[in-house]
C-alpha cells in the first residue's frame, strides 16, 4: 500500500554518504544518473553526487534512508583541501560524461521504439477504423483494407526477432479501432510465440480485427449496457453471425479468419457461446483469450469497473482457465510478464512507476518513473533488466494514490497498445 511520502530534508553534497534516499531537485539533464529519486548504493554515485555543483538543490528522505548524512563540511574547509590529482579528476570527469551519455542512448532508444509503437498504432488505427465503419455499406472495399493491414502487420511479426508489447500515449476520441487494435496485437504475439507461419499470422490478424465487426447490426444502448435484458443479451449474441455474414460478403477472409469472427466467444469448457462448443479452431481460441482479457481491462459498457492488467491475468489464470487453451493462456502470461503493461508499481527504492511495456526477463519491464518536477512526456523510462538491484517490490491500486499522482501517472480506463519488432517499419 502507497503512503504518502515523507517532506524531504535539506542536505549539502559533502554529507552524502551510501544508504541515503536522496531527491536532486534538477532538470534530469543536468546529472549523471537515470532518476532524480534513488537510494545511493555504491560510493561511485557518492562521488558524483559530491562531483556536482548544486546547491539548494538536494535533498534526502530520512525515512526511506538507512543511513544519516555526515557533519556538515563548510566550503572553507573543503578549500583548504589539497587540489585533487589532476589524472584522476579528468578520469573522472570522463567516467561522469559516459555516465551521461549512456543515460541519454538508453532513454533515447527507449522513446524512440516507444514512439516507433505509437506512430504504427496511428496508421493502422485509420485504416481500421475507416474500414470497420465502411463494412456496412461496402464490405469489398473495407475487407480488402482489412486485408492489407492484416498481410502487412503479419510480414512485420513473422520477420521480427523480437516483439514487444508498449502501452501507448493518450488516444483521445472513441471507436471500434481500440479494441480491435488490442485483440489483434494480443493475438499476433501470442501467435507468433505459438509458431504460426506469416500466413497463419496473416489470417490471425484478419480474424481478430473484424471479430467484433457484426457489432454495427446492434443498437448502441445495448453495447453499453451494464446488465442486459434476456432479449438484449440474445441480440447481442447474434453479433458473431452479423460479422460471419459481412465478412463473407467481402470475399477476403479465409475459413480460419472466419472462425474467429464467429466463435471468439466459444470456451473450451463449453459454456460459451452461441452454440457451445468446446473445440473451437486454433485461430478463434487466440481471439477468444485475447477479446477476454482486453475486455477485463477495458469494458465495453461504461457502467463495469475496469480491472488492473495484473488482476485481469490473475483472474484468467485462477477462475477462468478452463475456459481456455493452457498453453496459450500461458503464452499470454509470459508475453505480458507479471506485470503487465499498465500496471502502477511500487519500486524497491520506493520510487512509483507506470509499466509501459515488456521486456525480456518477465519480472523486470519497462517502467515509466514517476517524477512530478518534470512533463510526463520528459520523464525517464527504465528498463529495469538493466538495472542492477532496481526492482518491483508490490502493484498498487489506482485509489490508493492521492489525485494529483494519479492525474500524472494517469492510468487510463481503456488502455492503448501495440507492438514493435526488432526491425523498423
Amino acid at each position: 500500500m502507497w503512503k504518502k511520502p515523507e517532506k524531504p530534508v535539506s542536505i549539502d553534497t559533502s554529507q552524502v554518504v551510501i544508504g541515503l534516499h536522496v531527491w536532486l531537485d534538477l532538470s534530469w539533464d543536468d546529472h549523471p544518473f537515470l532518476y532524480n529519486r534513488f537510494k545511493i548504493s555504491d560510493d561511485k554515485q557518492v562521488a558524483m553526487i559530491k562531483a556536482l555543483s548544486i546547491p539548494g538543490k538536494l535533498y534526502y528522505y530520512p525515512g526511506k534512508s538507512t543511513a544519516s548524512p555526515t557533519p556538515l563540511v563548510e566550503r572553507t574547509e573543503l578549500d583548504a583541501l589539497p587540489a585533487p590529482d589532476a589524472v584522476a579528476e579528468a578520469d573522472f570527469a570522463r567516467e561522469m560524461q559516459r555516465q551521461n551519455k549512456v543515460k541519454h542512448d538508453r532513454l533515447w532508444q527507449q522513446k524512440d521504439v516507444a514512439a516507433r509503437a505509437d506512430r504504427a498504432w496511428e496508421q493502422a488505427a485509420r485504416v481500421t477504423r475507416e474500414a470497420m465503419l465502411g463494412m456496412g455499406r461496402a464490405p469489398k472495399v473495407a475487407g480488402a483494407q482489412l486485408r492489407d493491414l492484416s498481410q502487412n502487420t503479419a510480414n512485420q511479426i513473422a520477420q521480427g526477432q523480437e516483439v514487444l508489447l508498449h502501452l501507448l500515449g493518450d488516444k483521445e476520441g472513441d471507436g471500434p479501432q481500440f479494441h480491435a487494435l488490442n485483440v489483434m496485437t494480443l493475438a499476433m504475439l501470442m501467435g507468433k510465440s505459438v509458431g504460426l507461419n506469416e500466413a497463419q499470422l496473416a489470417e490471425l490478424a484478419l480474424g481478430s480485427l473484424a471479430h467484433d465487426v457484426g457489432k454495427f447490426n446492434i443498437p448502441a444502448h445495448i453495447l453499453k449496457s451494464k446488465l442486459r435484458a434476456k432479449h438484449e443479451e440474445s441480440f447481442y449474441r447474434e453479433h458473431g453471425a452479423y460479422g460471419l455474414e459481412l465478412a463473407t460478403l467481402s470475399g477476403v477472409f479465409g475459413p480460419a479468419a472466419l472462425s474467429g469472427i464467429a466463435d471468439h466467444h466459444e470456451f473450451l469448457d463449453g459454456t460459451g457461446w452461441p452454440t457451445g462448443k468446446k473445440n473451437p479452431g486454433p485461430i478463434a481460441r487466440i481471439v477468444a483469450l485475447a477479446d477476454r482479457y482486453d475486455r477485463l481491462c477495458s469494458p465495453e459498457s461504461p457502467g463495469r469497473e475496469a480491472v488492473m492488467p495484473s488482476e485481469a491475468l490473475a483472474r484468467l489464470f485462477k477462475l477462468e482457465s478452463s475456459k481456455f487453451d493452457q498453453r496459450l493462456l500461458g503464452t499470454l502470461i509470459k508475453l505480458l510478464g507479471v506485470y503487465p503493461p499498465g500496471s502502477l508499481v511500487q519500486l524497491n527504492d520506493e520510487s512509483l512507476a507506470l509499466v509501459v511495456s515488456s521486456s525480456k526477463e518477465s519480472l523486470r519491464p519497462i517502467v515509466l518513473i514517476y517524477s512530478p518536477e518534470v512533463d510526463k512526456r520528459e520523464a525517464p523510462t527504465v528498463d529495469l533488466s538493466l538495472v542492477a538491484g532496481l526492482k518491483i517490490e508490490e502493484v498498487l491500486r489506482p485509489s490508493s494514490l492521492p489525485p494529483d499522482v494519479l492525474q500524472w501517472m494517469n492510468p487510463r480506463q481503456r488502455l492503448s497498445y501495440f507492438f514493435t519488432t526488432d526491425k523498423p517499419s
